[in-house]
């Protein structure tokens, strides 16, 4: 059985995830308003990853026997005033929700919940790759992106990418 601790963490994490999506969003919103469709599609594509990653822990919780309670999810209130400055709160971001799920896995971990730990294993694999990805993309744009000819072929690049749902599976 699930403690009321990892309960109540699991259940921010659901509402986290959902906020990163609403973030995304927001800068996929903000590239499109700025001509930059392929930075869009990117980020509307990492949107997607976050609704399924919070519908993962929704699914957990609910073979587990838990309610999910859902709670108010602010929007984001970040002003971008360069075409990097969403990239670099990205990777903030997901830098914050590594140290979540971390926070959570060490929490199970106190009261040996096992089957928590397993489940947060493919997540804290998944930020691994979240965080590579951002520092990637800040990488490239740092490299490119002052140049308008690196950037359109940047924006090029990153319109390719296509939306691949999560590998995880849960019975």
């Amino acid at each position: 059985m699930i403690q009321d601790n990892i309960y109540k963490l699991l259940n921010e994490q659901v509402n986290k995830e959902i906020f990163s999506a609403y973030l995304y969003l927001d800068i996929s919103n903000y590239y499109v308003d700025n001509g930059l469709d392929g930075f869009a599609n990117w980020f509307k594509i990492q949107a997607q990853e976050e609704m399924d990653h919070a519908m993962l822990f929704v699914q957990y919780m609910q073979n587990n026997g838990l309610s999910v309670k859902l709670t108010e999810i602010a929007g984001p209130e970040m002003e971008y005033l360069s075409y990097d400055l969403p990239l670099n709160e990205a990777l903030k971001h997901e830098q914050f929700i590594t140290k979540s799920i971390h926070d959570i896995y060490d929490s199970a971990s106190q009261v040996k919940d096992y089957r928590t730990m397993q489940f947060l294993d493919w997540f804290i694999m998944e930020q691994g790759e979240e965080e590579k990805n951002a520092e990637d993309l800040i990488l490239k744009y740092k490299n490119f992106g002052s140049d308008s000819k690196g950037l359109y072929l940047l924006n090029q690049e990153l319109g390719t990418r296509i939306y691949a749902p999560p590998s995880l599976v849960l019975d």
